[in-house]
């Protein structure tokens, strides 16, 4: 998880990866507004867990960013998750190789 901002912003958010669709690393921005555990996870169009970029990492507030590599993954739909204490929230990515 790299720092991107040490500016603390108002609330939790999770950014569209860019670039989108990717192939095959992207970036997954997100901020936290104070120190939190979080859990970033990837999974295919059925729901199965294809990829944890974070495992209940304690993440110091700010805009972060991580990148994510699916060069061992088919292409397709995707979706990332990420969790920080009580916020959770889901977005949609593309793979096209």
């Amino acid at each position: 998880i790299e720092n991107v901002s040490n500016e603390v912003p108002s609330g939790f958010s999770l950014q569209q990866n860019y670039p989108n669709p990717f192939n095959p690393n992207t970036k997954i921005r997100f901020s936290v507004p104070k120190t939190a555990n979080v859990t970033l996870e990837v999974f295919d169009v059925t729901g199965k867990l294809v990829a944890t970029l974070a495992n209940n990492e304690l993440v110091s507030a700010g805009v972060k960013e991580v990148n994510f590599s699916a060069a061992n993954l088919a292409s397709g739909i995707y979706f990332y998750k990420l969790q920080a204490g009580t916020f959770v929230q889901t977005k949609k990515m593309v793979l096209l190789k």
